[in-house]
């Protein structure tokens, strides 16, 4: 039976999970990618190169994280976090979550030492605040 989740089951869904699908608006249509991300408090911690999605979320910082664990087709659960881009440009604040995403995803490091032409890392890291979530679940 079909049911909807628990604020504490969609939490430990979005914790445990490691890779999640992040939905924009890209010129003014859905834009969907996996991701790499953690969970921190009322945050989802996300690096990425400029790309589209950054340009994206830059032009309109409304956007969802949809992460899913499957088992089979009558055990499943599935959540959305919704909230708002928010680019993380304080050097320590950064640091600490690039270190955070780092320890649980280390092989990320290559593209923490990609440079650009003024000698900064042209990695984005980015956090979604999460304002509210959803989820269901078959078990």
């Amino acid at each position: 039976m079909i049911r909807p989740m628990s604020l504490d089951e969609m939490r430990a869904l979005l914790e445990q999970g490691r890779v999640g699908r992040l939905g924009c608006v890209s010129e003014g249509k859905p834009y969907i990618v996996p991701v790499s991300y953690i969970l921190s408090g009322d945050a989802i911690y996300i690096h990425s190169l400029v790309g589209r999605k950054v340009r994206a979320l830059r032009h309109d910082p409304r956007a969802c994280l949809q992460v899913d664990d499957i088992q089979d087709a009558y055990n499943w659960r599935s959540a959305i976090a919704f909230g708002r881009y928010e680019e993380i440009a304080d050097a320590g604040e950064r640091e600490q979550a690039v270190r955070r995403l780092l320890a649980r995803f280390p092989h990320l490091t290559p593209v923490e030492s990609v440079p650009v032409h003024d000698g900064q890392s042209s990695v984005i890291v980015f956090r979604l605040r999460v304002e509210e979530m959803t989820g269901v679940c078959e078990a």
